[in-house]
């Protein structure tokens, strides 16, 4: 690090790398912890790849299962953006992490998160063309549909994460360099800085609202189309059935929106530093876990082809 001097901002401290605290600094818990997040580190991974393999199975190659694809895909990135580098400061005394490396894991996190924000709004909207248009739906969510919408996805979310990089990273750093969380992250890098980082505090906030909130109210619309359609099914089992089919993605809409909204909507709130580690962990490292349970055992078609799949395997 150097020091630097301006006229306006004191003395500054030109940061080269920074220094993760980690979840605990407690040497008798490190163990512990390590077995346990390469634990779910590892499930994750086999889960994810597990959707990825029933689902190539032609009875799947439907717009939901392309979706579900897709997450599957963005669950493993984030888990392996965060998790093995936090895996390896368990066991490390030296928790540095470059600048740019710090930069980089930023913008990775920020980018797959909003992505998976737009997508699961994608996917909120096929379900309900498929409930509330059944008629039109291989016309309305047709292959070519299906790929912009996921392109759009990755594109809207590499935007919001090239703007928000590149915002936190203009900010002056000073002071001490150690980072009170996990991973980069925009709440604990901005305590750093040692100017006013009220204007950065709203852009997040803005930013949260375009990447969080409106994605969530579209899908809350959509599913309040959806629950009118299917309280219009005069049969207890139609009805039961039908809604079984977009029950999953609620749960999983549900931990998403609630674990992001109170980590970015407070960026800078020092009290809340704790409880945002935790949930910092739901998003990166326990929903990519769950993700492949909620939709494989709540989901018939899925359970069967996996039963079909491993039998066939068995047989060999």
């Amino acid at each position: 690090m150097k020091a630097t001097e301006g006229p306006e901002s004191g003395n500054h401290t030109l940061m080269t790398k920074f220094v993760l605290s980690g979840l605990s600094n407690h040497p008798e818990l490190q163990n512990l912890l390590f077995s346990t997040f390469c634990f779910i580190y590892i499930t994750t991974i086999i889960g994810n790849l597990l959707i990825f393999v029933v689902t190539v199975h032609p009875s799947l190659h439907t717009p939901m299962y392309f979706f579900l694809q897709v997450l599957s895909f963005l669950d493993i990135s984030t888990a392996s953006i965060v998790v093995p580098r936090m895996l390896v400061n368990f066991l490390s005394e030296d928790r540095s992490i470059s600048y740019g490396g710090c930069a980089t894991q930023l913008y990775c996190v920020i980018s797959l998160g909003a992505t998976e924000w737009y997508l699961l709004a994608a996917m909120a909207y096929d379900r309900y063309v498929a409930i509330c248009n059944p008629l039109r739906y291989a016309v309305t969510m047709n292959s070519r549909v299906c790929l912009s919408l996921v392109l759009l996805s990755c594109c809207s979310g590499n935007v919001v994460s090239v703007v928000q990089t590149a915002w936190v990273f203009t900010l002056p750093f000073c002071g001490p360099r150690r980072i009170n969380y996990f991973f980069c992250d925009i709440p604990p890098l901005i305590t750093l800085s040692c100017t006013d980082t009220s204007s950065y505090e709203i852009q997040t906030i803005v930013a949260t609202v375009f990447v969080i909130i409106t994605p969530f109210c579209l899908i809350l619309v959509s599913y309040a189309c959806i629950i009118s359609s299917i309280l219009k099914i005069s049969s207890a089992e139609g009805r039961r059935k039908t809604f079984s089919t977009c029950s999953s993605h609620l749960m999983v809409v549900t931990l998403y929106c609630g674990s992001g909204t109170l980590i970015y909507l407070q960026p800078k709130s020092s009290n809340l530093q704790d409880t945002k580690k935790v949930l910092a962990l739901m998003y990166t490292a326990i929903i990519p876990t769950l993700n492949p349970l909620i939709y494989s055992l709540r989901n018939k078609e899925v359970k069967e082809v996996l039963i079909r799949m491993t039998a066939q395997l068995m047989r060999k």
